[in-house]
């Protein structure tokens, strides 16, 4: 009879194997960045961000009863709406992913929100798509980011400006969804602010000359230009230019322009100039730069927000048992905010297991990301000056 019992037992033993390994899949995770294009040079660390918290899940050995997560890349080119689109479709369809990190640019992210991700069931976490326009996107709750909404950094902008005693100002902007949406909710904040914006021109990226632009920028005149561009590609082009025409001493720059390829490309030249982008001083963002090491730039633009994207997407499926995104969306909001046990950088394989054991977490991450309504993310900023040619830290908003 004992014999049987054992028998019996090591049949149950190997049965409930079986199904632990057949429940067992890799998850593939699309990341759908501007790997070529106009902010390709902040790529390196928005990417890295979002491999490294789909590497610390996978390798926990805690998700989903012993699943594995992989990253699979995809160029969203940041511009070209028709490119993305096509490199999202093979993403869900040739590759299986069950999500997408991505994309980054605001035009190419709605493109593939309405063409793909909709139609195909497929969350969709942006660390870096900022336009207004996305907070009234239909998504059938899909759609959420990391990183602001430009309505928001419009305002921080003005109040950055205004602090420097500045009255004034040219505006130029990149001509697509992000650059005027920034642009209009900056002018319509400095404006009610007291501010006078002498001109708001927008500009064509991959011009060979940015001469006429400036010149219409200088003639209206203002204490300093603003410029909501790309940092690879018209921004960069025609800051130069206005530079070498002697139009403008100070810049002021939005997020796009905000990597070390400003540094490198023009040092001590742009002495006195500021800007901002996402980030927080918050004990999150410190571990985030520990955790990093001298692996890439853990302070470059939307890396933390990446980090955070790809961490929330893994978190929410375990939260739900289930990576199909119809299933796990409703999660991704209750992972992120409070009530829970707080959740940092390095620390998902302790997520995965209090969510496996029926705990609640709010997910605070490298950004203190918090979302509001309709996945919007409630947003901080650093404030730069730049001096020596480098850009430092003044404070956080």
């Amino acid at each position: 009879m004992k014999k049987l019992l054992l028998t019996c037992g090591a049949t149950a033993l190997f049965a409930s194997t079986s199904i632990t390994a057949a429940q067992a899949e890799d998850v593939k995770i699309g990341l759908l960045l501007g790997y070529t294009g106009p902010v390709e040079s902040m790529m390196v660390a928005i990417s890295a961000g979002g491999e490294l918290a789909i590497k610390e899940v996978s390798d926990s050995g805690l998700f989903l009863d012993g699943s594995t997560a992989t990253a699979i890349k995809a160029d969203s080119t940041c511009v070209d709406n028709a490119a993305a689109t096509a490199a999202a479709e093979r993403l869900v369809t040739s590759d299986g992913v069950k999500a997408i990190l991505g994309a980054d640019c605001s035009g190419v992210t709605g493109a593939v929100l309405s063409n793909v991700a909709v139609p195909n069931g497929i969350v969709m976490i942006s660390p870096s798509a900022t336009s207004p326009g996305l907070s009234a996107a239909e998504d059938n709750g899909l759609f959420f980011r990391t990183a602001p909404s430009s309505a928001r950094e419009g305002v921080v902008m003005t109040e950055v400006l205004i602090e420097q005693g500045i009255k004034s100002v040219a505006l130029t902007y990149t001509n697509n969804d992000y650059g005027k949406g920034l642009a209009d909710t900056f002018q319509s904040s400095f404006e009610a602010s007291g501010g006078t914006v002498t001109i708001s021109a927008a500009h064509e990226d991959g011009k060979a000359d940015y001469s006429a632009e400036v010149g219409a920028l200088s003639s209206a005149g203002g204490d300093l230009l603003v410029v909501v561009g790309y940092v690879d590609q018209g921004g960069s082009d025609l800051v130069r230019a206005a530079i070498d025409l002697d139009a403008f001493e100070r810049f002021h720059f939005a997020s796009a322009m905000m990597a070390e390829a400003l540094e490198v490309n023009f040092g001590a030249a742009l002495d006195g100039s500021s800007g901002q982008h996402p980030g927080t001083d918050s004990s999150g963002a410190a571990t985030y730069v520990e955790l990093v090491g001298d692996a890439f730039d853990a302070s470059s633009s939307f890396s933390a927000e990446s980090y955070d994207a790809a961490a929330l997407i893994l978190l929410s499926m375990q939260a739900a048992g289930s990576s199909d995104s119809n299933v796990f969306k409703s999660k991704v909001m209750d992972v992120a905010n409070a009530p829970g046990v707080e959740i940092y950088p390095g620390e998902l394989a302790k997520a995965l297991k209090i969510l496996a054991d029926g705990g609640e977490i709010d997910y605070v991450g490298a950004s203190a990301v918090e979302f509001i309504g309709g996945g919007e993310s409630a947003g901080n900023y650093r404030q730069v000056l730049i001096k020596d040619g480098k850009m430092t830290t003044v404070t956080y908003r």
